[in-house]
């Protein structure tokens, strides 16, 4: 049955007052002063679809005054549909029974700053046009604003709810709930936030449900406290959104969220956490200075990721994709694996692929690390991620690491180059982006050492030494000889150019290895050099070495007096200095068959001049040595 409405005017929704045909708001004077003061505090009242004009308010809140407080004290509250054409001001009113504003409009400011409902109250589709002031208000039971749209700002800061439900709620201006509490669950699904939305030090004691939330301005969640399951499932936040110093107590379920701009938990604590994201970030990700305490996922497709100073407190999983991560000084007790992600990220839950149109333009997928300096390396694992432009100086317990999958490093220069006036051409060979950095600072650096971003230190050979040093065992211990063949290389490298800790003759040993078999590990220089020493044996041979025919056998016989027997001694006369030409092919195949014997330590049973004999005898010493450094370096390419 229809509840009856104001007789006059005609059409005005309002409810009669008890004994009249009229809305409080057209109730002749007599009549509603006679109304008015037959109200006592705590009465109940029911003026739904009623016009309240700023004074006819204040008229009903005085009769309902308590004399002991001052304060407004009703029973049960109806205004619900009612328009409040001016200021409406419940100041510290207090409704001790149920109380309706649903589908109310108030056209001017409000104010329920420091008002108590001690039962429910629904303001469930209410438009409030213009600031909504809620402080220090006190929900002692259920608070519904479903659907309440706010077109201005709006006050919650210090409120207290039992619960409170705004799902689908529309908050126009910005908007406060900083220092709040709600004691039972909070629910905020598909709320939209068009402004500035602040939750600065609230506590969520119950379930705080944003599910499907959108957060358009910048949003704020700094020190909050969640008690109990925190769910931003699918919740857009198109700015910056900031939870730092939050704390999560329980589960943070940030399944397919996305944020527009930075996404900052710095100094976080997710305490039972079990999973986060999958999330999607156009930006930065900051992580830095959170604390993990169970085993945990990470999920994270960003642009930036910062996990400088994090602790995990037991396992973690790190996958990503997009990500530049940075790691510096994060403490892992159990194993942490970092790895990329190939394909876009799936929820758990429903199977359904996470979108990453916030990272349309990003150039791939490819994670790539920024920085592990600081860290304790003994549980870490990386898995097909790019390492080229990570910093690992100062990292302890490199030698530890794991590298699993496709981890790749930064390469030299490649081409050919000039430097004073010279050529000069780098072999290929993987490279710490900290070498690169060094390089770069030398005078005269050839164009395409990579120059050092800020804050990336000034690592020299004393310090890249030990981490080359770590990293060959890294790959030793992993039967990968190859891979370490270039880390070994790299700590040769930084020893010889180390004029602090690397003596003047070692460092001249080593340039004496570099340049002749690329300390063991270049074949083809040490084949180099090996028959550009044969050359020279040759030459050698032929000009000087080889004596000019080969010398003939004579016999002496003597003959004693008296008769007696004769004795024959055979000589061989001294090899004569070649003269005249040569550097013929006899000449040359003579001195090959004697170099040739040189390499492996055989005499060629040649007649040779003084001159060669000493010739061959330093070819005996070197040559062999340089085809040792030769069958060394290609050991060292193949063995497994």
């Amino acid at each position: 049955m229809p509840q009856p409405t104001c007789s006059f005017p005609a059409g005005c929704p309002g409810a009669p007052v008890p004994g009249h045909t009229e809305c409080l708001a057209h109730l002749a004077g007599s009549e509603r002063a006679a109304y008015l003061s037959g109200l006592a505090p705590g009465a109940n009242v029911d003026h739904r679809g009623t016009s309240f004009t700023a004074s006819l308010l204040e008229t009903l809140l005085d009769a309902l005054r308590d004399p002991a407080t001052g304060n407004p004290l009703l029973g049960n509250a109806d205004f619900e549909s009612a328009t409040f054409e001016g200021a409406a001001d419940f100041k510290s009113a207090i409704f001790e029974g149920a109380a309706g504003f649903g589908s109310a409009i108030f056209e001017g400011a409000v104010n329920f700053r420091s008002a108590t409902f001690e039962r429910t109250v629904s303001f469930g589709s209410a438009t409030f046009k213009d600031i909504a002031g809620f402080g220090s208000t006190t929900f002692k039971d259920i608070a519904d604003f479903e659907s309440t749209t706010f077109k201005n700002i709006t006050w919650f800061e210090s409120a207290t709810f039992d619960g409170a439900d705004f799902e689908l709620a529309t908050f126009k201006g910005a908007t406060w709930f900083k220092l709040a509490i709600f004691e039972d669950i909070a629910w905020f699904g598909a709320a939209t936030f068009e402004r500035t939305a602040d939750f600065k030090s609230t506590t969520f004691k119950g379930d705080a449900d944003f599910e499907l939330a959108t957060f358009k301005g910048a949003t704020w969640f700094e020190s909050a406290t969640f008690k109990d399951i925190a769910s931003f499932g699918s919740a857009t936040f198109e700015r910056v959104a900031d939870f730092e110093s939050a704390t999560f107590e329980r589960a943070a379920d940030f399944g397919a969220a996305t944020f527009g701009r930075a996404a900052v938990f710095q100094s976080a604590a997710f305490e039972r956490t079990d999973r986060l994201g999958p999330l999607v970030c156009a930006a930065r990700v900051i992580l830095s200075g959170a604390v993990f305490g169970d085993p945990v996922t990470l999920s994270i497709a960003a642009h930036h990721l910062e996990c400088r100073r994090t602790r995990w407190s037991s396992t973690a999983e790190v996958r990503l994709r997009y990500a530049t991560a940075d790691f510096s000084h994060a403490v892992f007790e159990y194993p942490l694996t970092i790895a990329a992600e190939s394909e876009p990220f799936t929820l758990a839950t429903t199977g359904q692929q996470v979108t990453e149109a916030p990272l349309s333009g990003a150039p791939g997928s490819a994670v790539r690390m920024a920085s592990l300096r600081g860290v304790d390396g003994a549980h870490l694992v990386l898995a097909d991620v790019d390492l080229s432009g990570c910093l690992f100086n100062g990292t302890v317990h490199l030698d530890q690491v794991r590298l699993e999958g496709t981890c790749s490093f930064a390469s030299v220069p490649a081409g050919t180059h000039w430097r004073a006036g010279l050529p000069v051409r780098f072999t290929e060979r993987r490279v710490l982006a900290e070498e690169h950095h060094w390089r770069a600072r030398q005078p005269g650096a050839v164009q395409g050492w990579n120059v050092a971003v800020s804050g990336a230190g000034q690592a020299g050979p004393a310090q890249l030494a030990p981490v080359y040093r770590a990293l060959r065992k890294a790959f030793e211990d992993a039967k990968n000889e190859p891979g370490a063949a270039d880390f070994y290389y790299g700590e040769m490298e930084m020893r010889r150019h180390d004029r602090a800790g690397t003596g003047r003759a070692e460092r001249g040993l080593l340039h004496g290895y570099w340049m002749l078999s690329g300390y063991g590990l270049r074949a083809s220089r040490a084949l180099g050099w090996l028959a550009a020493a044969m050359l020279v044996t040759i030459v050698l041979l032929m000009g000087f070495g080889l004596p000019k025919n080969d010398p003939k056998q004579e016999a002496v016989g003597t003959v004693p007096p008296g008769g007696g027997r004769v004795t024959f001694e055979i000589g061989k006369e001294d090899p004569h200095k070649p003269t005249g030409t040569r550097f013929t092919g006899q000449r040359f195949e003579k001195a090959l068959n004697v170099t040739l014997n040189s390499v492996v330590f055989r005499s060629a049973d040649q007649d040779l001049t003084t001159a060669g004999t000493y010739i061959e005898m330093a070819s005996r010493l070197a040559e062999p040595v340089l085809l040792g450094l030769a069958v060394l370096a290609v050991r060292n390419r193949v063995k497994r």
